[in-house]
């Protein structure tokens, strides 16, 4: 393991290329993801992906796990680099980071390993990367076999994205792709599509359970019509209560909770 000192900066070459990984474009081109926060970070070692060099402060001794984190790192034999505060500041995508940067090389996943699993989570348009973190980290906690983002999604490797799927996109297939790939690899698969929306049928009332794609689509235009016009069933959370709809990270957390349950009835 090499170890740089605190007193040493984070060279211009390195610190250059977390910032360009601020892009999709920078981040495809050099096939390499940031991971900030200590729980995503851990994720990401306990996934063993490859850790092309890590960043810390002092500050992630203080947190909670972050010694253990930072012992792992040590005895891991990745290269890293200690600086101050202010520094990390200047590369992180966070407002308070949390002592720990990894830059890790993004894992790659074909479509048809997604669509032959039994169970996926399909995501149309969804702009927001904390709802697109919420629900790759709701699809591992409720044993989804992977997730597809749709073209129009917003890269699910942005480090806003990782860092709100605290890890979980490491755990799991997930990937990138067209609906006209998409609907003929799981036509061929006979998984049936199921579309989130406040007015289908309750989700309860759906009795296949083994195999299905949810597809959740953004709040205010839903899922395009070519994925409604492949449905076959669309389904809504049930609600006694007053609040209209919740936001799609919430309501598809609430379906795949409902669809993964054994069917009682």
């Amino acid at each position: 393991m090499r170890k740089v000192g605190a007193a040493m900066a984070l060279s211009q070459e390195r610190s250059r290329l977390v910032r360009r990984l601020g892009t999709r474009k920078t981040r495809v081109r050099e096939g390499l993801v940031v991971v900030e926060g200590v729980r995503a970070a851990r994720e990401a070692l306990m996934a063993r992906m490859e850790v092309r060099f890590a960043v810390t402060t002092p500050r992630l001794g203080e947190l909670t796990g972050g010694q253990d984190l930072a012992d792992t790192l040590g005895d891991s034999g990745v290269e890293f680099v200690e600086v101050g505060d202010r520094d990390l500041s200047e590369l992180s995508d966070t407002e308070h980071h949390q002592g720990v940067l990894l830059v890790v090389k993004q894992p790659v996943t074909d479509l048809s390993e997604v669509v032959q699993a039994p169970r996926c989570l399909i995501l149309d348009a969804i702009q927001d990367p904390g709802n697109v973190g919420t629900l790759v980290r709701a699809a591992r906690g409720f044993a989804v076999d992977g997730v597809i983002a749709l073209d129009g999604t917003v890269d699910v490797w942005s480090a806003k994205a990782v860092r709100a799927s605290a890890g979980a996109v490491f755990t799991m297939p997930v990937v990138h792709a067209r609906w006209e790939e998409v609907l003929p690899a799981l036509s061929e698969e006979g998984v049936p599509v199921l579309v989130a929306d406040s007015a289908g049928r309750s989700v309860r009332e759906w009795r296949e359970r083994q195999r299905f794609a949810l597809a959740v689509g953004n709040e205010g235009a839903g899922v395009r019509p070519e994925i409604l016009e492949a449905a076959a069933g669309v389904v809504s959370v049930p609600m006694p209560g007053a609040t209209e709809s919740l936001n799609v990270g919430m309501a598809g957390a609430v379906l795949l909770f409902e669809l993964t349950q054994e069917y009682k009835g």
